[in-house]
């Protein structure tokens, strides 16, 4: 297929890059100690949400064992609440702390700034493209990755 061995490269590279960027912004930040993989869990909670354990392992497709390990070690930290439910004691809900909500915000900030970076001398016409095409890109990922 016609210029798939540079779409990879290209890919890879890009993933890494925002893989990166995203750590070098938090660790010149006052979440310094927040990994990666942190930021994406507190994503998942999402803010003014009390989710379940198995809704964020879902979103995140990962065990329930492997999200616990991650929401201790935010608990510990301070970004995240556990509780309990009332109605079934087996359920876990966790919610975002003020600390985390601020990570989130933050977070969504670093995303905006580079995103309008990445999109400010793009033509109306470049913009369509790239976005059908990512749509596409991204339309392919999720079916594969059943």
């Amino acid at each position: 297929m016609r210029g798939s061995k540079e779409f990879k490269i290209i890919l890879v590279k890009l993933f890494n890059d925002i893989l990166d960027y995203e750590e070098s912004v938090l660790r010149a930040s006052e979440f310094k100690d927040l990994t990666n993989n942190d930021i994406h869990v507190i994503r998942a909670i999402g803010i003014n949400e009390k989710k379940n354990m198995s809704m964020i392992a879902k979103e995140l497709a990962v065990t329930i064992g492997t999200l616990t390990i991650s929401i201790n070690s935010l608990v510990r930290k301070g970004y995240v609440i556990k509780e309990r439910s009332e109605k079934d004691k087996r359920v876990v809900f966790v919610n975002l702390s003020s600390k985390g909500k601020a990570a989130f915000s933050r977070n969504e900030e670093l995303y905006d700034q580079m995103v309008n970076s990445m999109l400010e001398d793009l033509e109306d016409n470049e913009m369509d493209i790239l976005m059908r095409s990512l749509l596409k890109v991204n339309r392919c990922i999720k079916q594969n990755k059943a």
